[in-house]
């Protein structure tokens, strides 16, 4: 089955993100709350959470698994951006205002991966 284009795109969004996680760990391990143990590892699971995720979008057997793992893990890096907006140190310099448009954007990214459950 041929998928519309912009599941691919989100897949191909996801990898990129997830591939990030290796390139600049430095940038993940910033934000990463106190509260949570082993830091670095969670930074590496995470990014290769988001590589398999991706990939499995492009394949119909795997499709709907990672749309449920992508709304998971969305979910779980909300503890994340409330960690962020906890104070000034935990903002790790970004602007408030833009902290307070990623929480409506994670939301919104949930419902896109869950709209291509019906495909």
């Amino acid at each position: 089955m041929i998928y519309p284009w912009h599941l691919y795109i989100m897949g191909a969004i996801y990898i990129f993100a997830g591939f990030m996680h290796f390139l600049k760990p430095k940038v993940y391990l910033r934000i990463m709350p106190r509260y949570l143990p082993f830091h670095k590892p969670l930074v590496l699971l995470s990014g290769i959470a988001e590589v398999a995720l991706g990939v499995g979008l492009f394949f119909k057997e795997t499709k709907n698994l990672s749309i449920y793992g992508i709304i998971a893990m969305l979910a779980v890096f909300l503890l994340v951006h409330f960690y962020m907006l906890s104070s000034e140190k935990a903002s790790a310099g970004f602007p408030k205002w833009l902290l307070l448009l990623r929480l409506p954007l994670q939301f919104a990214l949930m419902y896109w991966a869950y709209s291509y459950l019906k495909l």
